[in-house]
């Protein structure tokens, strides 16, 4: 019997047959979760994958429809690494996913280095504003700011878990793309894939996606961009591929 617990609920996730639970109060994945669920390249049978930022497990749970490799998701909030074992565990993935509770840059030294075929993080986006400016909500706070880990901690992290020849992907705001592709090429990821997404024709772009390769060539490629909604505020068909499955 699955437990939840003060105002959490248990979500459908979009176009896939998978539950998981919500809350908000404390943690809902964005659409930023699922287009990197998506947009990162995965091994089909098998691999060790690992997600950092987990929040409740939702691009773990997502990407276990596209490979059967094993995975392991890092959230530091104790909360939302609770979300996330129950939502796992009531999908009948505990087999295939793995939560840890605790800070991605100790994970290197728990796991070992070069360990990992892919690394993926939805990472916070925003450095830390004084505390006039920050969320009062903890679990936003954490999630949206580099309060525990910044961007430099996401890349050097991801580049000591991969494999030469591993993959690492991310998304963020476009504002930090040249922070990105600085700290990558720093820390041995090639950028090889890069989308921008828009939040309609016309307007600036607000998101990127982006995937290098640990030791790879230099070869950028700037994928065709992501609309995501048309004149009357729907969805694109491309999103509503992703999120529902829908043609």
């Amino acid at each position: 019997m699955l437990e939840l617990k003060g105002d959490e609920r248990l979500d459908y996730l979009l176009a896939e047959r998978l539950r998981i639970i919500q809350s908000p109060s404390v943690f809902s994945f964005s659409l930023d979760a699922v287009l990197l669920s998506k947009f990162v390249s995965v091994p089909i049978q098998k691999g060790k994958l690992i997600d950092m930022c987990s929040g409740n497990g939702v691009v773990p749970l997502l990407l276990s429809t596209r490979t059967k490799g094993s995975m392991i998701g890092v959230e530091i909030q104790e909360r939302l690494y609770d979300m996330a074992k129950r939502s796992i565990d009531y999908n009948g993935l505990s087999g295939q996913i793995h939560m840890m509770h605790g800070d991605i840059k100790e994970i290197p030294g728990l796991l070992g280095h070069s360990k990992f075929d892919v690394v993926t993080c939805n990472p916070p986006y925003f450095p830390t504003p004084s505390k006039e400016e920050i969320n009062q909500n903890e679990h936003f706070a954490i999630a949206r700011h580099e309060i525990y880990c910044t961007l430099d901690d996401v890349v050097r992290t991801s580049s000591q878990l991969l494999r030469q020849g591993g993959k690492a992907a991310f998304v963020h705001r476009p504002g930090r793309l040249m922070d990105i592709l600085s700290l990558m090429r720093k820390y041995r990821i090639e950028p090889k894939r890069l989308q921008f997404v828009y939040p309609k024709a016309g307007k600036e772009a607000n998101t990127i996606l982006i995937e290098g390769i640990k030791d790879g060539k230099p070869d950028l490629k700037i994928l065709p961009p992501l609309v995501v909604y048309n004149e009357d505020h729907e969805y694109n068909p491309e999103i509503r591929r992703i999120l529902y499955g829908e043609e």
